[in-house]
């Protein structure tokens, strides 16, 4: 079973990669669903971060307000290092459950999608890593245009991620999305291609 992070800054096109890897075959473990999943109620997470940052962060139905949490902690490395520190040993078990219902199915190429890959975890325990980018201006006009957000929301998004320099020095494959979707599309054909040579599927 072939193991592949992907990854990539806000507004790169990760998502649009993520679709098109799973309607070609891949078995797609999605970070965002497991975090949701990691501090719904009841669960110890959500407790530690209403009693670290808030019981207000709770809705009147127990959930969490994640965009307010978001807002709480952005900017603030002390309080983003202890969110953390909550929330990613649950994401972690939850992740190895994914791959063992991976593995039970026969899947033979597993794509998690995880946007703070190289914030949080370590591209080393994957056998290959896929980052999707786009230079910043494209990133920035995509935030406004597509998500409503003022210029200066969308400058401290985008000032919240590591710089995407390092990152591509790390990553096994890159897809530039400066473009067009068919261009996506063909560039995310070109590396699908190649994890089914890796995974033997050639």
């Amino acid at each position: 079973m072939l193991n592949v992070a992907l990854t990539g800054n806000v507004a790169a096109g990760k998502s649009a990669v993520t679709d098109l890897l799973r309607r070609w075959g891949a078995w797609v473990i999605d970070a965002d669903v497991l975090a949701r999943e990691a501090v719904r109620p009841g669960t110890p997470a959500l407790g530690a971060i209403a009693a670290r940052f808030g019981a207000d962060l709770l809705r009147a139905d127990g959930s969490l307000d994640r965009a307010a949490l978001r807002r709480r902690v952005m900017g603030d490395d002390a309080r983003r290092a202890a969110l953390n520190a909550m929330v990613h040993p649950a994401i972690a078990g939850l992740r190895e459950r994914e791959m063992a219902r991976a593995r039970a199915a026969g899947a033979r190429i597993v794509v998690h999608d995880i946007p703070l890959l190289f914030e949080v975890l370590d591209p080393a325990a994957f056998d290959a890593v896929v980052l999707v980018d786009a230079p910043a201006a494209v990133r920035r006009e995509r935030l406004m245009r597509e998500r409503g957000l003022a210029a200066a929301e969308a400058e401290a998004l985008l000032g919240a991620q590591q710089d995407t320099a390092a990152k591509r020095q790390q990553s096994t494959f890159v897809i530039d999305n400066a473009g067009d979707l068919a261009t996506l599309e063909a560039r995310a054909l070109d590396v699908w291609r190649a994890l089914q040579a890796r995974a033997g599927l050639g």
